[in-house]
């Protein structure tokens, strides 16, 4: 319920830990995903993976609070985009989140960065059809 006390500490424990993921690297990692949308929207062909690398952007820009669902309206074409994804880019994609969150779950200062990491894995593998909501 938006009233209860816990519920706005669990609102400002979010905010400080999505203020320093940005500053400590989400950043960086959303400017990778939106870079790489952009060079998709140049080659046409590959607007739709630019979307989702946009998708995947905004949530790696904020990812605490928020989750990404499939999204029922997609049907084979985003599986088949998803397939050519995952030869291309998503393995090792979700490969650098898997290594990245390991190292930063090695200290305790670093587990909710991990975890953040860990969400990230889904959506670098399979990027479309896909849609991010507040949990």
């Amino acid at each position: 319920m938006p009233g209860v006390p816990g519920d706005r500490q669990a609102c400002g424990v979010r905010f400080i830990l999505n203020v320093l993921w940005l500053v400590f690297g989400g950043f960086f990692i959303a400017l990778g995903y939106a870079v790489a949308g952009l060079i998709c929207y140049l080659l046409v062909v590959t607007i739709p993976f630019g979307i989702a690398s946009f998708r995947m952007a905004n949530y790696a820009l904020w990812p605490f609070g928020r989750t990404l669902v499939r999204d029922p309206g997609h049907g084979a074409m985003s599986s088949l985009g998803n397939i050519l994804w995952f030869v291309v880019a998503g393995w090792w994609l979700a490969l650098g989140h898997l290594v990245t969150a390991v190292g930063l779950c090695v200290t305790i200062i670093g587990i909710p960065f991990g975890i953040a990491h860990f969400k990230l894995i889904p959506v670098s593998l399979t990027p479309l059809g896909r849609q991010i909501v507040e949990v």
